[in-house]
């Protein structure tokens, strides 16, 4: 182990705030790529190529054989990305929990995606293909480096602190996502005037910034975390193998075997591949939602995007102090009933009219981090000891590895009607159904399951 790197005890407060910066760090991509410009200007090179310079011109595009809507092509991207990481995020995080340096893995998906994020300057013209081989990339390095990151919240945080630590994260992602999205906001408006520079560019150099910033700030959770030797596995677990692929794979056997005994955590994690599935098809469709249906420009969806973000600041810390004292299960209950209500207010909301489509983001603000921030945290309570990463794995999958129904519903939706307001009333259903899941799940056994010493509340 290096010098500087021994192991630290939870509860060391420098350690929690070197883990913190990694959600600084990727926010600046979930935001600005992943949530405000990608999917809209994919949509634009996709409608370039099926129509060449003619206005809605009806064509599709043909990929593999296959006819596909210019508009919906980016959450059939999605969908795939994220198809391909429920394969691979088990094996990353049966990795992760053998590995002996996790904020190195870390750092190398991070480092990867990053790369992939800063290429995306170069999609341009028609060619929709590299856009998507990129964000593929991206979005499988994103969620592979969230595995070993969610993992390290169990290293670096006691029971009766992850909330707090967990949710103060999230929020300073936030405030990371909005300086960067503030910044960006003032190139597309400069390039939305006369004479200012062309709006394709200004978007291509803000998804290369977005990509520079998650690369830039890596390096602080790489540099200051502690390494950890991994934690004794049971002896039937077990396995000599000069391989770390072959050994994984056992160990990925094992921990789908052994899920059964786990009952309540299993019942969280279907609970959170519903409501989580509805979260990330809101993010991923609010910007394409925005401006094709509801007529606003680019700058204006940035500038929401960026209320959003300071909103959800605030939201992530009020949430921590709220499951603080309710518990993280009763105040995630809560959340949801909000994003129900959000997602109805969006199917009635009168195009082109600016003060309600504001007031929803604030809305939006106010549930998002504080829904996904105690998720978190809630679910480090359910995982048995020593298997933090592969565990985070499955929760990652639901996350990003396996949410792949709603933008698959959302994108079908839309070819079959023409329209994205009953797309984004379809997602009611993924809140709902997540609700009542959850609602069902005892948190006091399940912690009690796992082995884990029981927090103050939960």
């Amino acid at each position: 182990m290096d010098s500087g790197r021994r192991a630290g005890r939870p509860g060391d407060r420098d350690e929690q705030r070197a883990w913190s910066w990694y959600d600084w760090a990727n926010s600046a991509y979930v935001t600005t790529t992943g949530t405000v410009l990608f999917a809209p200007y994919l949509t634009s090179i996709a409608e370039r190529a099926a129509c060449g310079e003619v206005a809605d011109c009806g064509r599709d595009l043909s990929v593999l054989g296959l006819p596909v809507s210019p508009g919906s092509l980016a959450f059939y991207v999605i969908t795939i990305t994220t198809v391909l990481s429920a394969l691979v995020l088990p094996v990353v995080g049966a990795a992760a929990d053998r590995s002996p340096s996790r904020r190195r893995l870390l750092a190398r998906y991070a480092w990867t995606g990053a790369a992939a994020a800063t290429a995306m300057v170069l999609v341009a013209g028609t060619n929709w293909q590299l856009g998507a081989g990129l964000l593929l990339v991206a979005n499988v390095s994103l969620a592979c480096s969230l595995v070993v990151n969610d993992a390290l919240l169990c290293d670096v945080a006691g029971p009766d602190e992850r909330d707090r630590v967990s949710s103060r994260a999230w929020a300073f992602g936030y405030l990371g996502g909005g300086l960067l999205l503030a910044a960006e906001l003032a190139l597309v408006v400069y390039a939305e005037q006369p004479g200012g520079l062309a709006t394709g560019w200004a978007v291509r150099i803000c998804l290369a910034g977005a990509g520079l910033w998650w690369a830039g700030f890596t390096v602080i959770p790489y540099r200051r975390l502690h390494d950890r030797p991994p934690r004794a596995l049971p002896a039937e677990d077990e396995m000599p193998s000069d391989s770390l692929v072959r050994a994984s794979f056992h160990q990925l056997a094992t921990t789908l075997r052994d899920l059964r005994h786990y009952p309540i955590a299993l019942t969280f994690l279907a609970a959170y591949l519903f409501y989580n599935d509805g979260i990330q098809t809101v993010i991923v469709a609010a910007a394409v939602y925005g401006q094709e249906e509801l007529g606003f420009s680019r700058s204006v969806l940035l500038a929401l995007t960026l209320v959003v973000q300071f909103v959800a600041f605030a939201g992530a810390l009020v949430f921590g102090r709220v499951a603080a004292r309710l518990g993280s299960k009763r105040t995630i209950l809560a959340g949801l009933l909000g994003w129900v209500a959000i997602v109805g207010l969006a199917f009635v909301l009168p195009a082109g009219m600016l003060a309600p489509f504001l007031a929803l983001g604030v809305a939006i603000g106010v549930v998002l981090g504080g829904t996904q921030a105690l998720s978190r945290s809630f679910f480090s309570q359910l995982v048995p000891h020593g298997r933090e990463a592969e565990y985070f794995s499955l929760y990652q999958a639901c996350e990003r590895g396996t949410s792949w129904l709603g933008t698959l519903v959302f994108g079908l939706i839309y070819q079959l009607t023409g329209s994205y307001r009953p797309a984004i009333l379809a997602l009611v259903l993924f809140f709902v159904v997540g609700l009542v899941l959850l609602a069902r799940v005892d948190a006091r056994l399940g912690i009690a399951q796992a082995g884990n010493e029981q927090p103050r509340v939960v």
